[in-house]
């Protein structure tokens, strides 16, 4: 079973305007004690991607376990530990049968139905959200809640990873909820290595 750190990063290309500025956050958040990135890019332009992520694969000593967003291929292609995937991708098991038995795949949820039926899957960890209101995203699902969090706790003993609005101020409440980790974007922006350490501070 995966082992997640509380703090689960996500380096999101549409908070990112550039190369140069996604290899400096993530080699800041390596700083800081970041073990596991998820690198995801919606723009679909699959070069581009992979060109990313075998800089981020090259820049970035092995034990940080990256994960790619919805691409299986990309993820074997750039030599990533693992792939996450949302309701619309491709299904859990036939992302599995594309990676193996070895690198981790996560499945993100957002109801009780989803939880449950994910859980009955071969990922490594679940995704549940968006706890709180977020930007990150052009079409959220409805807001779960920390109540939500509990609500997936209790329907699944695989890892758990809490994502959506979550910042330094609201952290604690989530990890309280159930969580295992929290999956944080936006609040990991400035200062970066500054602000995931003080995520590790808080959630200790």
């Amino acid at each position: 079973m995966a082992q997640l750190p509380r703090l689960y990063a996500i380096l999101d290309s549409g908070f990112l305007p550039n190369l140069n500025i996604l290899l400096n956050i993530a080699e800041e958040l390596a700083l800081a004690g970041c073990t596991i990135l998820q690198y995801r890019n919606k723009s679909n332009d699959a070069r581009k991607m992979l060109d990313h992520a075998r800089e981020l694969r090259s820049r970035l000593p092995a034990p940080i376990k990256l994960i790619m967003n919805d691409r299986a291929d990309l993820a074997l292609a750039a030599g990533f530990d693992g792939v996450h995937v949302g309701q619309d991708d491709l299904s859990p098991e036939s992302v599995r049968n594309i990676i193996g038995p070895d690198r981790w795949l996560g499945v993100s949820t957002h109801n009780p139905e989803q939880v449950a039926e994910a859980d009955q899957t071969s990922a490594d960890y679940l995704a549940i959200g968006p706890v709180f209101a977020t930007s990150s995203k052009d079409k959220p699902d409805p807001v779960v809640g920390p109540e939500g969090v509990r609500r997936a706790r209790q329907l699944t003993r695989k890892p758990l990873v809490a994502i959506g609005g979550i910042t330094r101020a609201n952290a604690v409440s989530v990890i309280e909820a159930g969580a295992d980790s929290v999956a944080v974007i936006s609040d990991l922006l400035r200062e970066p290595r500054k602000s995931a350490e003080e995520f590790f501070r808080i959630l200790r």
